[in-house]
């Protein structure tokens, strides 16, 4: 099993303080993967002495922007997301991060999001001749199939292979990504992995209190799924496994956590399903730490957090052969992995798990040891260090910022 998200001596400290500017369309208090774990680095890297100018779009109109000890927020205007109106999106803003830059130029400019507020952000960088770096977050070219757009496929990530090719360096979170992606044409990718918060996320939040408000006493089977409630999480195939569960459990509960457009059909297809809505900090942690079982039916993921918060809540999980789980789970050992869409080995690992309490205790033990290596300051230790070898490449005399490619240090 690749190890990539452990190996941190390729890339040492950065020697000096950089100035970071963080383009990014998502940020907390929204709540998904790529808007905490970009909060996660940016507390990081300021944790490590460097400067980070985070620009994003404002949620509200009353909203100020942030300011603190080597943080400079600025908030630029946004534009609700179709479907997900608590979301915002950038507009075009290259002229005014233009002005930006040209009076407080960063060392380097990181954009998390390929959205319009992240285009602008390639645009001015490279028209300044800053260096610039970027991450690959969402596949948002997969989701066509979900929606009856497949066709949209094609033109989705030629715009992807633009958008990321101009940049010095495209940061993905698995190996398996960068194999997928280098295959499409995407050059200079390097893994850079997600930690998980094994301090909030534990099994010793385990609330007998929350399992008794679902209807579940300590012998209760509880099956959970964190996250959005929407077409591209696949939830159809959940559902299935609950179903074939319950056939031999009728007491067995599923939790559903999360928000989003799928949630009056899943109710409808679903009645006896606790929705929990969206849940923050300890009181997510405590959801996860209350059930017995993770199942995570999504094909659409470049990581998905949720897969590490919940082993590192003791869940056993069950998963298709991709993302975080491919990267951080052995199959029979800290989960189950099962081959990509195969939805009928989804459904057998899930009600095998479910029958098997020995089994589940002991992969639940597992996934928590594992969990534990996961350290959210050896990755960012990495991400600053990528940061630090694109500024030094694009320093190299003659080498133009769309051809160079991040070397490791000798």
């Amino acid at each position: 099993m690749p190890d990539s998200d452990l190996i941190v001596d390729h890339f040492p400290a950065a020697s000096r303080s950089m100035r970071i500017a963080c383009v990014t369309e998502t940020y907390p208090p929204e709540v998904n993967g790529v808007s905490l774990t970009v909060a996660r680095m940016v507390e990081g890297l300021q944790r490590r002495n460097h400067d980070v100018q985070l620009l994003r779009p404002r949620q509200t109109r009353e909203q100020l922007a942030g300011q603190g000890d080597r943080f400079h927020e600025v908030l630029l205007r946004g534009m609700p997301i179709p479907r997900y109106p608590s979301l915002r999106m950038g507009v075009p803003s290259k002229r005014a991060l233009v002005r930006l830059w040209t009076l407080q130029r960063p060392d380097v400019v990181h954009i998390a999001t390929e959205g319009p507020l992240g285009w602008s952000a390639l645009q001015a960088a490279l028209h300044l001749k800053l260096p610039v770096c970027s991450d690959f977050r969402t596949n948002f070219h997969t989701y066509t199939q979900h929606y009856g757009v497949g066709w949209l496929r094609k033109p989705i990530m030629a715009y992807l292979r633009k958008f990321h090719n101009r940049t010095l360096c495209t940061m993905v979170p698995t190996d398996s990504l960068r194999a997928e992606l280098a295959a499409e044409g995407f050059e200079r990718l390097e893994v850079v992995t997600r930690g998980v918060d094994t301090q909030q996320f534990t099994p010793a939040r385990r609330d007998r209190e929350l399992r008794a408000s679902w209807g579940a006493d300590d012998d209760t089977l509880v099956v959970t799924c964190v996250g959005r409630l929407a077409r591209e999480k696949n939830l159809e195939v959940l559902l299935d496994a609950f179903r074939a569960i319950e056939r031999r459990l009728p007491q067995a509960k599923l939790v559903l956590v999360g928000s989003g457009p799928q949630r009056d059909d899943l109710h409808s297809a679903c009645p006896g399903a606790v929705f929990a809505g969206q849940r923050r900090g300890e009181d997510l942690a405590a959801h996860y730490a209350s059930a017995d079982l993770f199942l995570f039916p999504s094909l659409t993921e470049t990581f998905g957090n949720v897969t590490t918060e919940a082993m590192a809540s003791g869940l056993p999980v069950v998963a298709f052969d991709y993302a975080a789980a491919a990267q951080v789970i052995a199959d029979g050992e800290q989960g189950v992995r099962v081959a990509m869409g195969d939805s009928t080995a989804f459904v057998e690992a899930a009600v095998a798990l479910a029958f098997d309490p020995a089994w589940r205790e002991r992969l639940g033990r597992a996934a928590r040891e594992r969990a534990l290596r996961l350290d959210w300051e050896a990755i960012v230790q990495r991400f600053e260090a990528v940061l630090a070898a694109s500024i030094r490449q694009h320093a190299v005399p003659g080498v133009p910022q769309r051809a160079a490619g991040v070397q490791r240090p000798a």
